[in-house]
């Protein structure tokens, strides 16, 4: 039997998925030690294998089958657009992915006139802006924290995930618009899908059973 192997994004939505897959006798007791060094933890009684990526990696280790299965966030698998399977909602780290600034950019937007958007996901914003409401914009890409765009003049408003929305409050800004909803996913390698086919559905069917309970 060939190893199962798993990408899962680095943080706090690997140690979720972790205690997921314990419910459903999934472990690696290797992973538990915070010192490790190890890039690549095994089961070898399972044959499965796990390592830890940056969350904008996992959809491509799981593309070229460097990984079976993935475990990473919904903004990611839509930045990214590989070519993989995204076969289950978990249903953990739930946000949403939103159009944010100051109130006076609300009628910029039901106008459809001609802003600049600031985002670290361009290609959501692109996709948002030109595909579903038909409004010629700028993007610009930003690295850091996007809510100080509008602040300082550099776009009309942002692109941005929102969790609670305290910080945009803070710096007097709020939702505008919704893009859409986020949480964490598991994708497929399209090859391992077929392959392993039989391993793969069983694992999908045991964490929908933890989901639905």
């Amino acid at each position: 039997m060939r190893y199962l192997t798993f990408a899962l994004a680095k943080g706090r939505l690997a140690k979720t998925a972790m205690e997921m897959f314990k419910k459903i006798g999934i472990q690696c007791e290797e992973m538990e030690d915070e010192k490790t060094r190890k890039l690549i933890f095994v089961n070898e009684e399972l044959k499965l294998r796990f390592f830890l990526a940056k969350a904008s990696d996992v959809p491509t280790y799981v593309e070229y089958g460097a990984a079976d299965i993935g475990i990473v966030g919904k903004d990611t698998i839509l930045e990214e657009d590989r070519k993989l399977y995204e076969v289950l909602d978990l249903g953990f780290g739930k946000c949403k992915m939103c159009v944010c600034g100051p109130e006076s950019a609300r009628e910029l937007l039901n106008n459809h006139g001609m802003i600049r958007v600031a985002s670290k996901y361009t290609k959501i914003a692109k996709d948002y802006f030109y595909n579903k409401k038909h409004q010629t914009v700028e993007i610009i890409k930003l690295n850091g924290s996007v809510e100080l765009a509008p602040i300082v003049g550099l776009s009309e408003v942002i692109v941005d995930i929102v969790e609670t929305g305290t910080t945009l409050k803070e710096n007097g800004l709020g939702v505008l618009e919704e893009v859409c909803p986020l949480s964490a996913r598991m994708v497929v390698n399209q090859v391992s899908m077929k392959m392993e086919d039989e391993r793969i559905r069983k694992i999908i069917a045991d964490l929908k059973e933890v989901i639905n309970n």
